[in-house]
């Protein structure tokens, strides 16, 4: 019989290219990044890691054969035992086991992993906007085994597939196994539970790896409203000895994506609104408790969510049975993200089949994720699409139950070849904070639809930016609170209205770690979560989905960290999921309001101090303004290097200045010719520093700028904002203050042309 031993406890760490240092005592998991990968800092440490403990063989249980088994070392593990080399693992979001047996003495063992998150060019990721954080940090367990058991070394998995489908009343449930060290005698026990009761079972030979059950009168595992599980035990049986057991949760359902109708659950519409989640913590990186996941549950739940893009890479395999209770969807991916890598299609392959046989079982999982904004560096060539075709056919042959889909970069066109190959597509849209205007979002969708009418159009990505900056008049690109509030107001409405679109994923549940980010005025984290970094502070925009998803009865009054005001009528946005809300100030009611689809909007005389108090039902909150004669400057984001005020930016009456929209002063010749000129000389002045920047290499067509999808992206910014983003992706292109005043005065002699 087999035992699984948790192996988390007295390692020692150290940095490989430190070999002077000491080795430092850790449980695992552990990352060596949870500082310098979230500071924005030039300290983080793309390197190699070194663990290391000591395994007695005589602590080990009478046994047959020795494992290891690791659920995550990013992004290469190997691993040494007294001084061999028995396993070289790369990818780092998935689970690998290696045999350790024959490695091992009766004595003392020297166990050794060298954990590596270094630049590469053929793991996957390597370049993304999400810090890769090295280490060991998920849990490691020793395994004891029989020789004849269920198998381990079937790429990290179980050694046992369900697919369990409804069929009218009742579901088909056909499991598949793979078997060690079988010699035709052994039997297998299948039993299925419902709770404590046996509703189906069934003994036959162990050579027949493929058996058929049905379970009568099913109750179908349905989403938020009845995830309903069933309980799978297999019992590998010589005469009257258990060999081995594995024991495996699943549910019953059936789903499709209607170009018309959207997902479909078990045959009804079941519209898909939810978030992106990436799974770092403050300090931890990706190194987090099964506390941490259920903490990321509660919240999401809260939030009215019914499903969760699992960005950008597979998730921790405590993360998806928590999905699996709590009826949540999933699109589940790999990190073929941002760069095609051409010595990379391996990795993606191996990536992918990892992913499916590790999590084929959970009902949650509805879509394989191919890939995210691969076009990010450049335009889709042969190697790229050949890439594509092979992992949707892979992902397929794997599972033929599940559809494919994959996340398409803004700028990629509705017509490119590679939007069409998966089953499914959606796009990452940032309409309103990157580019384009705020009500793109729904026309997009139509043009696709209009268009593509057979193809099933979804949005995988879309947000933006807040801190705890605050403005009554917020603007895109200030990171405010406020803006980000206002923004998802605006984009809700235009996406939860379109029964089509069969899927919709905010960017993102959680503030998370970028550590090459210098935006908002905190390094090394990126802020379009709903949710604080360190899960402490719900924002304004995270209410606005709760009165849109959630049942739970609720009131919330926006800007409560916006106390301070100039002004003597102020807007109060209040959010429920109630028909009504009533909002006084001071005890004195200002009204009620009706019917306005949760969002409700209140103009507040602001004298002295006022206690305001929002009442819907039997709901109520309370906030706090304050009228000053100044505008707070703790309100106001704090620029880094340059900075440059308000006022120095010049507007005369009907002239362009750098806080005009790009695409509208490219309309205009003599408006062109400034920014032109702006660029070419940026370009040229950085010409030896970009130079100096070293990538993983990528072959391919360069991305069209002068295409009609990236002038719309470039066209809603304005110059200043679109300057401040060159800043932020690399340093190919930078401007100092002093450029963006000199551009400012060229576009303030130039007149704008009449509508």
């Amino acid at each position: 019989m087999n035992t699984k031993i948790n192996w988390n406890q007295g390692w020692e760490f150290r940095k490989k290219d430190f070999e002077d240092t000491v080795w430092d005592r850790v449980d695992l998991p552990h990352t060596w990044n949870g500082t310098d990968g979230q500071d924005g800092g030039d300290d983080y440490y793309r390197g190699t890691g070194c663990y290391r403990k000591t395994l007695s063989g005589k602590e080990l249980p009478e046994c047959d054969a020795v494992y290891l088994e690791f659920e995550g070392v990013n992004s290469t593990g190997t691993l040494f035992v007294n001084g061999r080399e028995v396993k070289k693992h790369e990818g780092g979001y998935s689970t690998w086991r290696a045999d350790i047996t024959e490695f091992l003495t009766k004595e003392d063992n020297l166990i050794l992993v060298e954990a590596d998150n270094a630049p590469n060019d053929h793991v996957y990721p390597q370049r993304a906007d999400f810090t890769f954080y090295g280490g060991i940090y998920r849990n490691v367990s020793l395994i004891c085994a029989d020789r004849t058991r269920f198998d381990l070394d079937d790429l990290g998995g179980p050694g046992i597939k369900v697919t369990a489908l409804p069929a009218g009343e009742d579901a088909e449930v056909t499991i598949e196994v793979s078997l060690t060290g079988c010699r035709g005698d052994e039997e297998i026990i299948y039993e299925i539970f419902s709770g404590e009761r046996t509703v189906a079972r069934l003994t036959q030979s162990a050579r027949k790896r493929r058996a058929e059950m049905r379970i009568p009168k099913v109750r179908l595992w349905n989403g938020r409203k009845d995830p309903y599980l069933y309980c799978l035990r297999a019992r590998f049986m010589r005469e009257e000895t258990e060999l081995d057991r594995r024991e495996i949760s699943f549910g019953c359902r059936s789903f499709s994506i209607d170009p018309e109708k959207g997902f479909l659950l078990n045959g009804k519409p079941y519209p898909l609104h939810g978030v992106s989640r990436h799974q770092d913590r403050p300090q931890k990186g990706n190194a987090i408790s099964r506390e941490d996941h259920e903490e990321d549950m509660k919240l999401i739940c809260e939030l009215g969510a019914n499903t969760i893009r699992l960005a950008h890479y597979q998730h921790d395999p405590y993360f998806y049975d928590l999905c699996d209770r709590e009826g949540m969807i999933l699109w589940a991916e790999i990190p073929y993200i941002s760069q095609h890598l051409p010595n990379g299609k391996d990795n993606t392959i191996q990536q992918m089949k990892e992913m499916i046989v590790q999590n084929y079982h959970h009902p949650s999982i509805a879509v394989w994720g191919l890939s995210n904004e691969i076009t990010m560096g450049s335009a889709a060539d042969e190697d790229l699409l050949e890439n594509h075709r092979i992992l949707n056919d892979l992902a397929h042959r794997l599972d033929p139950t599940r559809l494919t889909a994959e996340a398409v970069v803004t700028m990629c066109s509705m017509d490119d070849e590679y939007v069409h190959i998966p089953d499914a597509v959606a796009y990452n849209h940032y309409y309103g904070w990157y580019g384009g205007e705020i009500h793109a979002y729904g026309e997009f969708m139509d043009e696709f639809h209009r268009k593509y009418p057979q193809k099933p159009i979804g949005l995988s990505e879309y947000g933006c930016e807040a801190l705890n900056w605050h403005s009554s008049d917020p603007v895109q690109g200030d990171y405010t609170e406020e803006y980000q509030a206002w923004y998802h107001e605006q984009v809700i409405r235009q996406l939860f209205s379109r029964p089509f679109i069969w899927c919709t994923y905010v960017w993102n549940m959680f503030d998370f770690g970028a550590d090459a980010r210098s935006e908002g005025g905190e390094d090394g984290i990126n802020h379009k979560g709903l949710v604080t970094f360190d899960r402490k502070y719900r924002k304004d925009a995270f209410y606005a989905y709760k009165a849109w998803l959630s049942e739970e009865p609720f009131v919330h009054i926006c800007g409560k960290r916006y106390v301070d005001r100039v002004e003597k009528m102020t807007k109060i946005t209040v959010y429920s999921n109630q028909p009504e809300v009533e909002l006084f100030a001071n005890g004195v009611s200002l009204g009620k309001q009706a019917g306005k689809e949760h969002f409700f909007y209140f103009t507040v005389p602001n004298e002295g101090e006022t206690r305001l108090k929002a009442a819907a039902g039997t709901c109520t909150d309370e906030s706090l303004i304050r009228k000053t004669e100044s505008f707070q400057e703790v309100y106001r984001m704090k620029e880094k290097g340059d900075v440059i005020n308000w006022f120095e930016i010049t507007a005369p009456e009907g002239f362009f200045s750098v806080n005009d929209r790009f695409g509208e002063i490219m309309k205009s010749r003599k408006g062109a010719r400034v920014i032109k000129f702006a660029l070419v000389k940026a370009m040229i002045k950085n010409k030896i520093r970009s130079k100096k920047e070293k990538h993983p290499k990528g072959k391919g067509k360069k991305m069209d700028l002068n295409s009609p999808e990236m002038q719309q992206f470039l066209g809603g910014m304005s110059v200043k904002r679109l300057i401040s983003m060159a800043a932020t992706m690399g340093p190919q292109i930078t401007f100092t203050k002093e450029d963006v005043l000199k551009i400012n005065r060229r576009l303030n002699r130039i007149k704008k042309q009449k509508n």
